[in-house]
């Protein structure tokens, strides 16, 4: 239940509050060229304290790589990877050892499992993350040199805020695929720089508050490959959907022209087909880069939509493990938004997720030929 993936996985492991948390990837192809720099440049990205819109938590999330490597190049065998806890807190979550904090995990562990981690949720935390951006740095990797092998492009990843609360970055600011560069540019990660100061004064003005908000992330993809999904049950952008609902906070999944698509007749939504370049593309992208599960060669395009922190540090009503109500304010150190930090996540997800296709498609279109 920990374990994500079928020929490149992931599986991830540790608490909020524990020793450390970490991941496992097995499947790796082996003599991948890999540095523990490289992957730390994600886990950078993700940390806490990197701004002062985020958790003032101080995590310098140091990887340190346990198994798998030999000389810099993997070597086909499990790939451990390591992070300790160092800010640790716990005795800030001391009243939610009995009391259930509102939208949490709290009350559906308790339920669920009849005991549960009280210090910032466990396994609940966002930190379990962390595992995640370690394995997606190593995909990221893989997708990069293959791509470049195949056909001359590497596949990149793009991940980037379009929406935080009722503040959206207008559609014509976001036409071109934006490069890291832009992204990285502002602690809230969108591209456009205008929209982007006002993300950043309505996030410090609700944690002025005690308040929190969400948002909004698009995912642009290109260079993957034509073949990669299947037709029914592992549907491309099924398993995309699974990857991200996966992620904490998150509450809605859009691939391509998402719920908007439904407000066009066919004749508007069809994406029609063209030679260009030497090969067939379509003139429009309505599908979002996949018709019937399978890539189709254009940009991958899908939108996660991040519901606000449910720890907020005002008063909220709740009830105790006996059901007694009561009382409870939130404490400890937490993201008035937690969207700018998910960029990395979702990217690293994508990552995960077209590797382990890429590889599936190997494995029963490219192992065997008969003529």
């Amino acid at each position: 239940m920990n374990t994500f993936g079928t020929l490149f996985t992931v599986t991830t492991w540790g608490e909020s509050h524990g020793a450390g948390v970490g991941a496992v990837v097995d499947g790796c192809p082996p003599r991948l060229p890999i540095e523990a720099a490289e992957i730390q440049a994600e886990l950078d990205r993700r940390r806490p304290g990197q701004s002062d819109i985020v958790t003032p938590r101080k995590e310098e999330d140091r990887v340190e790589i346990l198994s798998g490597l030999f000389e810099g190049r993997t070597a086909g065998t499990p790939i451990s990877m390591l992070v300790r806890n160092a800010d640790q807190r716990p005795g800030a979550y001391d009243e939610m050892r009995e009391k259930f904090r509102p939208s949490h995990a709290d009350y559906t562990y308790q339920s669920k499992y009849g005991i549960r981690d009280h210090r910032g949720g466990g396994r609940s935390s966002a930190r379990e993350t962390v595992g995640r951006v370690a394995a997606g740095a190593i995909a990221k990797k893989i997708l990069s040199l293959g791509g470049q092998a195949q056909h001359g492009t590497p596949v990149e990843i793009r991940a980037y805020l379009t929406q935080v609360h009722d503040i959206a970055a207008p559609a014509e600011a976001l036409v071109a695929f934006p490069s890291l560069a832009e992204v990285e540019a502002t602690a809230v990660r969108c591209p456009h720089l205008p929209t982007a100061q006002k993300m950043i004064e309505r996030i410090k003005a609700v944690r002025s508050e005690g308040d929190s908000v969400g948002g909004i992330i698009e995912c642009r993809v290109r260079g993957v490959p034509v073949g990669l999904g299947a037709p029914v049950f592992d549907r491309l952008e099924a398993d995309l959907a699974k990857a991200m609902l996966s992620l904490p906070a998150t509450k809605g999944f859009e691939f391509g022209s998402g719920f908007a698509g439904a407000q066009l007749r066919g004749s508007e939504h069809n994406d029609r087909f063209e030679s260009r370049e030497g090969r067939v593309r379509t003139v429009t992208n309505r599908s979002g880069g996949t018709q019937g599960g399978i890539s189709n060669g254009e940009e991958i395009v899908f939108r996660v939509a991040f519901k606000p922190t449910a720890t907020i540090l005002r008063p909220q009503q709740t009830v105790d493990i006996h059901g007694a109500e009561t009382e409870l304010i939130g404490r400890g150190r937490h993201d008035p938004c937690v969207v700018p930090r998910a960029v990395p996540i979702v990217e690293a997800m994508v990552a995960l997720v077209l590797v382990d296709h890429w590889m599936r498609q190997q494995a029963q279109c490219g192992s065997f030929r008969f003529e």
